[in-house]
């Protein structure tokens, strides 16, 4: 799976049989002694990345929720919203692609700040034009792909330097704060959005390009260079590879596979489109719909809050068993209450999942996967659990003007109990922590469940 220059320092190979001492010090960098590790809220650079993502992430809610109330003020068409949506989805998808080989061959934080320079001057001028009554749906639809092409691309690329700034000890403590940032931007972004589009239609856009330019900035503060090793002799580091390592784990196919499906029933987009149509079918204001985005976004928050201690204290396989089937049943009680605070609730319930299985994914992957091909199997990764959510989203508008609410959170119940069939196999259920499944030999990937 990788060469020895790529291994974590401090475990062994094989479950049960205790740690291993290498000389690997704790970036990763071969041949020197280790060094002691430092907390990771002492580590500048890590908190470096963290909040300047927790800026982009910010911007990015703000806009995402933005697009269908503009859409939805000048077309009043739910079929569009939805279209859009999925468009941003497949756009992203397919650019994490490209964007997880740029990753492991070009400077990663150059690539960041290209990413992020791009949509402000993007979502910069966008605002221009709303400003000056200058907006098609062909332009909002041009704009929502661009930023989600720079989205797709530097996805990847993000979660890759999360292993070059911390110990392997670490990262699973890294990838749970990382849900913080996320989830935090979720809860605050969409209220943000939706009062600032109620006091003028250029706003959000115009506060989203602000935040990625301080999120810019905050990148020139990391300290260590954020370069990837070069490829050996003869080494094609083409996006394939990172399918193929994904292929050779059937514990990270399986999660996969329920991944997939339960992006296209509960993806972020596809539920809040879903929230948004209803919320506006029921005559509710766009301050009114920030606020009930912002109910589910809080489920997110207290996961990715408790991501840590949960992921400590709770065996794997429970927690992904758990995470599997809260769906169908949230998406049941969907489909059956009335109101709209209950809505926010249940979703919020969902949403409480996801930052604590994503940080345990995460830490799996970031065990398992070597650096040099770290990005190719993120954007592997990002493709994969994306690919499906364009579907998911597309339904969402579709069933909503074509039959209603009630409709729209039955096809999620039956998509994500289907979706979580795959988490009763045995690979799952026997589970070893991801510190057991670290890449600390040169040999090929091998099942260890």
């Amino acid at each position: 799976m990788a060469d020895m220059a790529d291994k974590p320092p401090g475990t062994d190979a094989t479950p049960g049989t205790g740690p291993v001492t290498t000389t690997a010090d704790p970036a990763g960098d071969p041949g020197t002694a280790p060094a002691a590790e430092k907390p990771l809220l002492r580590n500048r650079d890590f908190q470096a990345l963290w909040t300047s993502e927790a800026f982009a992430a910010i911007a990015k809610e703000t806009a995402e929720v933005a697009y269908p109330l503009l859409i939805l003020a000048t077309s009043g068409s739910a079929f569009y919203a939805g279209a859009v949506g999925s468009a941003q989805l497949i756009t992203a998808s397919l650019l994490s692609i490209p964007g997880g080989t740029l990753a492991d061959r070009v400077d990663r934080r150059m690539l960041l700040i290209t990413c992020n320079m791009v949509r402000v001057v993007l979502l910069g001028l966008f605002a221009l034009l709303i400003f000056t009554e200058n907006v098609s749906p062909f332009v909002i639809f041009g704009v929502a792909i661009g930023s989600a092409a720079c989205l797709g691309i530097s996805n990847p690329t993000g979660l890759a330097v999360i292993k070059q700034l911390v110990p392997p000890s670490q990262l699973t403590q890294a990838t749970a704060q990382n849900q913080v940032r996320y989830f935090a931007a979720t809860m605050g972004g969409p209220p943000a959005g939706g009062s600032l589009f109620a006091v003028s239609r250029a706003f959000p856009f115009l506060s989203a390009a602000l935040a990625f330019l301080v999120s810019t900035v905050l990148l020139l503060f990391i300290r260590k260079p954020l370069k990837v090793e070069n490829a050996a002799p003869g080494e094609k580091r083409n996006a394939a590879e990172g399918f193929r390592f994904l292929a050779g784990q059937p514990v990270l196919r399986l999660l996969i596979v329920w991944i997939m499906g339960s992006n296209m029933a509960f993806t972020h987009t596809g539920v809040f489109l879903a929230l948004i149509a209803t919320a506006e079918s029921r005559g509710a204001s766009p301050a009114f719909t920030g606020m009930l985005l912002s109910i589910a976004g809080v489920g997110g928050l207290v996961g990715s809050l408790v991501a840590g201690p949960v992921i400590k204290w709770v065996r794997p396989p429970v927690l992904f068993l758990t995470a599997a089937w809260i769906g169908p049943v949230a998406a049941i009680l969907l489909a059956n209450v009335s109101g709209l605070i209950p809505l926010g609730i249940i979703v919020a319930c969902v949403f409480l999942r996801g930052p604590i299985t994503s940080a345990l994914f995460l830490a799996y992957l970031a065990a398992m996967a070597p650096d040099r091909v770290q990005g190719r199997v993120l954007g592997a990764v990002m493709f994969m659990s994306m690919v499906a959510a364009p579907v998911g989203v597309f339904g969402v508008g579709a069933i909503f003007d074509l039959a209603g609410s009630t409709w729209v959170f039955t096809a999620m119940a039956i998509i994500s109990g289907l979706a979580a069939l795959p988490t009763l196999s045995p690979h799952i259920r026997k589970l070893a922590p991801p510190e057991e499944y670290a890449d600390t030999t040169a040999a090929p990937a091998t099942d260890r469940t």
